[in-house]
């Protein structure tokens, strides 16, 4: 994929998560069985890094379970992060939870963000939207230095080719000006038509892109899972630790 094609997908996700913030975060008000699973192995008492946070729903079940490490939320968002900060000072501990707008598919979001390596990052729904696979390890080995040695990186992607409802939803590239060979194998176009009509790039990872996906950014998958949805897999979710 070329950078001028990667630059219009990217520039097609950010319009439509500003447009439909609103409804989009009516849709988000619990989390996936799948992520909860995941919160289950992580300590209370872990930092945490919450990369593409939405409407900060992830902090809010980490509040309810008294969570005592440090939170940080990031996204580009500016409706779903006013929507994070609103919803999470309705918590008993919200003064441990900070969000920080930020674009995570540009080469130095880290660096504005500048913190200590933290215990835990989490990237739930989060590298589906980012086109090419120099820039998903762009945005891994950015994740991989805020995370500590003995950390983890906790994430999920979207399976929605297991869905027959959800493919229903994919619309031709013509829809948007661009010809099936300028977009990489795995990638769709999908229509979203609640509040209004709006169409996301997202891409379909097999478990092979993400065995490269690790090894190229530093990091190993220590366990894998399907879960969500009608039969169980509409996601698939990951840990991985840092490579020596």
């Amino acid at each position: 994929m070329d950078a001028d094609t990667s630059q219009r997908l990217i520039d097609l996700n950010q319009q439509f998560y500003q447009t439909f913030a609103q409804p989009f975060s009516i849709t988000r008000q619990r989390l996936q069985p799948g992520v909860r699973r995941l919160l289950e192995t992580i300590s209370i008492e872990a930092s945490l890094l919450d990369l593409g946070c939405g409407n900060g729903e992830l902090w809010r079940a980490l509040a309810a379970r008294g969570q005592r490490g440090a939170y940080l939320g990031v996204d580009f968002s500016a409706g779903l992060l006013q929507a994070a900060r609103e919803l999470t000072t309705l918590s008993d501990n919200a003064d441990q939870a900070r969000f920080f707008q930020a674009d995570l598919t540009r080469p130095d979001w880290a660096e504005a963000i500048a913190i200590s390596p933290v215990d835990a990052a989490t990237a739930f729904a989060v590298m589906h939207h980012l086109p090419g696979v120099e820039r998903r390890a762009q945005f891994l080995r950015q994740a991989r230095g805020l995370i500590a040695p003995q950390g983890r990186l906790y994430f999920s992607n979207w399976q929605f080719l297991n869905s027959e409802r959800l493919r229903a939803r994919i619309q031709p590239w013509s829809a948007i000006g661009l010809a099936p060979e300028q977009v990489d194998t795995g990638d769709y176009l999908l229509d979203w038509r609640q509040g209004g009509y709006g169409l996301r790039y997202v891409h379909h990872f097999s478990e092979a892109e993400l065995d490269e996906l690790a090894q190229i950014s530093g990091f190993r998958i220590r366990g894998s899972f399907y879960s969500d949805g009608e039969g169980g897999r509409l996601s698939i979710y990951q840990t991985w630790e840092l490579l020596e």
